[in-house]
């Protein structure tokens, strides 16, 4: 699956399993490679599992520091404007190809619902800030995954989205407006339910934060991806599983219907 311009999915763990060998190799620990190159041992460990692409003049320092003779300079070239966090290839392995998708989201538009300049905007508010390069690949990246929403097989996708998402001026209010009405589009397709939640709601079935659901290809298994502050996880077994499930089960419940929903939608955009 090509996820951006240049990159393919797998690349930095392929880097980071290279690294570990030269490294392990050369006799160097984590600690020295970190100093030699102005990295922690924690980012070194975080490059070695793929968690982190390496910045700067990392490779190049690390290529002759181990003596790996070119390989690393090599390998390194799959890890350019790939557009997406290293972290994050795993799952989008698994949604492209995943028979349905099912999101809650609280904070900001989801990214298959977003439109190229609010994808911008999403991508420039990141802290630390992103290289403009970076911003870019990252957009194409995004707009690249909305490809799902049309292949065939057709997957079923729905959102439940709290109202507070749809009203933030992310890039401006013209912005947030067209991205508005771009929800509205895409809601009509068969395929896709978008939901919204009342900010009135008493009783709320989503106050742990927002997740992804999946049904893997064929519905063979399901998965729930889940993204923090501290760091990112799928769960996969039971009973975990099956109580997030459930959870959104009755957080679509407690939204308002897919109609309703772009009424309140149209409504929202119209006092753009």
């Amino acid at each position: 699956m090509n996820i951006g311009n240049n990159g393919t999915p797998g690349a930095a763990k392929a880097f980071g399993r290279l690294l570990r060998f030269h490294r392990e190799r050369a006799k160097v620990s984590q600690e020295v490679l970190g100093r030699e190159t102005g990295y922690s041992k924690s980012q070194v460990a975080m490059i070695e599992r793929g968690e982190r692409r390496p910045r700067g003049n990392f490779v190049e320092l690390a290529d002759e520091l181990l003596g790996a003779q070119g390989a690393l300079l090599e390998v390194a070239k799959e890890l350019k404007s790939s557009g997406v966090a290293a972290w994050f290839e795993d799952y989008l392995e698994e949604e492209a190809r995943a028979a349905g998708i099912h999101w809650y989201e609280n904070h900001l538009i989801p990214g298959l619902l977003q439109t190229e300049p609010y994808a911008r905007a999403v991508f420039g508010c990141a802290c630390p800030a992103l290289e403009d390069e970076e911003i870019e690949a990252r957009v194409v990246a995004r707009l690249a995954r909305q490809a799902l929403l049309h292949r065939r097989p057709t997957p079923l996708v729905s959102f439940v989205l709290e109202r507070a998402a749809l009203t933030k001026p992310l890039g401006g209010r013209m912005v947030l407006k067209e991205n508005l009405l771009h929800i509205l589009s895409i809601g009509q397709r068969r395929n896709v339910e978008i939901q919204v939640m009342p900010e009135d709601r008493e009783t709320h079935a989503g106050l742990n934060g927002p997740f992804i659901l999946l049904d893997t290809a064929e519905r063979r298994s399901q998965l729930v991806y889940v993204e923090g502050q501290g760091g990112r996880y799928f769960l996969s077994e039971q009973p975990d599983l099956g109580d997030v499930f459930d959870r959104y089960g009755i957080l679509r419940a407690q939204a308002l219907s897919p109609e309703d929903s772009a009424e309140l939608i149209e409504q929202v955009a119209g006092e753009l």
